[in-house]
Parts: structure tokens; sequence; C-alpha cells
């Protein structure tokens, strides 16, 4: 098979890049804080029996438990878009968002709960080892580009510029 031209092999490389840069922002950005507010409310004493009860289901009703929400949520969504057509797009939107976000919640409590029973899966194994492995190397790629680097000074430059605003002011 011959290779892509240089050049667009390069942009498709750097499109492929940004998406991923995004993928893995959103997660380290959405879902981690949202999973730690969830643990925070599974402090609750009836909620700790249930995820104990979870911890010791078999893997396959653990797959179950994990995929539940977003089947779930599925429909509310379907029905958030429908709003939206009436032209409550506000409405629409802020479902859409809420469902996003305590989907993204559950979800990731659930996952934490669930994975020692879903690493039985081979393939769950192996999906999850590629998609934390494709993690890495989008990291480290980011950590080499211009792009970010630049953008850290600029994050830098920024910070010393508002902190001696901030002394002005004292």
């Amino acid at each position: 098979m011959k290779r892509p031209a240089p050049l667009a092999w390069r942009l498709l490389r750097a499109v492929l890049l940004v998406i991923a840069a995004l993928i893995i922002a959103i997660e380290e950005w959405g879902w981690r804080p949202l999973t730690a507010w969830a643990a925070r409310i599974a402090a609750w004493p009836p909620l700790v029996r249930l995820e104990a009860r979870i911890r010791s289901a078999s893997p396959r009703v653990a797959l179950v438990l994990f995929l539940i929400p977003a089947l779930l949520l599925f429909p509310v969504k379907m029905l958030a878009l429908w709003v939206i057509h009436l032209g409550h797009t506000k409405t629409g939107v802020l479902v859409i968002l809420l469902a996003k976000l305590l989907g993204t919640a559950l979800v990731g409590r659930l996952f934490i709960i669930t994975e020692p029973q879903l690493m039985r899966f081979a393939w769950f194994a192996r999906a999850l080892g590629w998609w934390r492995a494709t993690k890495q190397r989008v990291r480290e790629a980011l950590a080499r580009s211009r792009a970010l680097r630049a953008a850290r000074r600029l994050r830098r430059r920024i910070g010393l510029w508002l902190r001696r605003r901030v002394r002005r002011f004292r």
C-alpha cells in the first residue's frame, strides 16, 4: 500500500492529534471531577451498601450495571433534541448538559466500582489497555508539539502578568 503524501499525512495526523487531545481534555476536566463528586455522594450509607453489592456482582452483572446509565440517558437526550426542535432551545440544551454531567458522574463512579469485574473480559481488558496506551502516546505527542509549548509559555506569561496586577492593588 502506498503511503499518503507527506504533507497530507502530517495534516491528517495533526487533525487526529487535536481530536484526541480534546477527548483527553474532556476526560481529565470532566470525568475525574465528576467521578470525585459522585464518590462524595456515595459516602451516604445506603449508597455504601449498594456499592458493596455491585462490587460483589458477577462480571456479566457488572457489565450490565455499567451500561445501564448510557442506555437510560439516550431517550432523555432524544427527548431533549425533540424539545429543541419544538423551539425550546435553551431547555433542550440544558437537559442535554445535565444528562451528560450526571451520566458522566454515574458512569465514572460505576467504572471505578466495576473495573475489577470488567477486566475479567479479555476484550474489555484489551480495549482499556489500548485506550490507556493511546492516551499516553497522545500526551507525549502533545508535550513535543510546538503549539502546546507555545500555549504553556503564554499561560505562564499571563499568570505572571496577573500576579503583577494583583500585587499593585495590594
